[in-house]
């Protein structure tokens, strides 16, 4: 099968049965063999119809008798794959966007429906003022989207985002920012290197991928940091991957290790350490000389955090399974601790397009519960005079403030390290409160939060 709009359909059935996007994707890709441009497509249109999946549904609703929900699954799904092409794809013309969703219908059990398709396709193209040419929000002539005044759901709607995360945001960043965060949200994600300078340089990795006709840029303020321009094909096939000259990791996660400035000789506590992106960048800062404990509850993500320690050939990690909430063993042992808490996401939410749409107010809630129960705990892990850096990809004051005002509240030891006191490449992120935070739309990186603490020396 060599259809990607067959395929995307087959991938997005899993998708709404339950399936991870990325896994249902990667499922499907596995059995088949595709030009690079079909891989391409197959890609924009699952990941795009489940990103847009709430304003696909509002144009059903709006159009058709039947709103999306009260339509058969597989038809609602057919329909999400026109509407994203019509909408969000400039490249595809509109009668081939129609065409193959109808043909999608007759070959999907839905032979009778094709009218339907059909005419639903072409009503959202006479409302937009064209039949003939590629349509897009920018180049509408009149937007068949009939969106509602009130800010929350008319952004929820247009840029597709549950009620309650656009709340959120707003709250912090009014709405002209929060537009923009939305925006930026919906960009297919880029890719950022992170040099590994025990065993090369920067100046190298950047010669060797320009002349393999890659384009690279530095990012401001990260040494080791480098972002792939464009597309550049399998990444395992980049040179110095087998090397181990450099691996994958968002320029803001980058920050974080740097933050935490471990030095070499010193004992230092991963507590949630899988698959190991910051675990491998500490020690390298640390020139894989000290003790790293890298700590996790799941053993198949570990087994990650080895092979890629293994192809960095990195020799300082010490591998612990189990809930560093229960481990007892560290008590006063580390000179630092990164506490990379497992959170909500909502800063890296264009790397995952259903993001949105599994976290809830509640899963906040319980994750809230987790992060404090993580941060007590592995404070203890610290000596006296050490500090911990508590860090999330969530941009949701429950899991990032509120978490650290109780913390402190309740550990009188405690206090934030103001950046003041140590240069760091975080420092240009640093907030007026001492913690610091990447704003995705102001930073066009991963959304983040991080702060440092240090523990007094009269503690216990």
């Amino acid at each position: 099968m060599t259809n990607s709009r067959q395929i995307a359909f087959i991938a997005l059935r899993e998708v709404h049965k339950g399936a991870y996007a990325d896994v249902a994707l990667d499922r499907v890709l596995q059995k088949v063999n595709l030009p690079d441009n079909d891989r391409r497509l197959l890609t924009e249109l699952v990941y795009g119809s489940v990103r847009r999946q709430r304003t696909l549904d509002t144009l059903i609703d709006q159009l058709a008798k039947k709103k999306s929900h009260q339509q058969p699954q597989d038809l609602r799904t057919i329909l999400h794959l026109g509407f994203y092409q019509l909408r969000y794809q400039e490249r595809i013309p509109a009668s081939a966007a129609v065409n193959t969703t109808v043909q999608l219908a007759k070959e999907n059990g839905f032979s009778g429906l094709t009218g339907f398709v059909n005419g639903l396709l072409r009503q959202y193209l006479r409302k937009a003022g064209g039949e003939n040419t590629p349509l897009s929000p920018s180049s509408l002539h009149t937007d068949p989207l009939q969106l509602p005044e009130n800010p929350v759901e008319r952004l929820g709607i247009l840029h597709s985002f549950p009620d309650w995360i656009i709340q959120v945001w707003l709250e912090q960043l009014g709405l002209a920012e929060t537009e923009q965060l939305c925006e930026w949200m919906n960009q297919s994600p880029t890719i950022d290197l992170r040099i590994n300078p025990l065993r090369t340089s920067i100046e190298e990795v950047e010669a060797a991928l320009q002349s393999a006709g890659i384009l690279v840029r530095r990012i401001p303020d990260l040494p080791q940091a480098l972002r792939l321009i464009g597309s550049a094909g399998s990444i395992q096939k980049l040179p110095g991957f087998k090397e181990g000259w450099w691996t994958v990791q968002d320029g803001s996660a980058q920050l974080v290790s740097h933050l935490l400035d471990p030095q070499p000789g010193e004992v230092v506590i991963d507590a949630c350490a899988a698959p190991g992106g910051k675990t491998t960048h500490i020690t390298e800062l640390m020139a894989d000389k000290g003790k790293i404990w890298a700590c996790d509850r799941t053993p198949s993500r570990l087994r990650k955090l080895q092979e890629n320690s293994q192809r960095l050939n990195l020799q300082s990690i010490q591998i612990y399974t189990g809930d560093s909430r229960h481990f007892n063993q560290f008590q006063n042992t580390a000179d630092r601790v990164l506490l990379d808490a497992p959170c909500s996401g909502l800063g890296t939410m264009h790397r995952h397009a259903d993001a949105r749409w599994r976290q809830t107010p509640e899963s906040v809630r319980e994750l809230s519960v987790l992060q404090k129960e993580l941060i007590t705990h592995t404070s203890t892990f610290v000596k006296p005079g050490g500090v911990l850096v508590y860090a999330t990809c969530t941009l949701h004051p429950a899991e990032n403030e509120e978490v650290i005002s109780t913390f402190l509240a309740e550990s009188p030891n405690w206090q934030i390290e103001s950046p003041s006191g140590f240069e760091s490449p975080a420092s240009a992120y640093s907030t007026p409160e001492g913690w610091f935070k990447v704003w995705p739309h102001r930073q066009d990186m991963d959304g983040f939060f991080m702060v440092r603490l240090r523990k007094t020396n009269n503690s216990e």
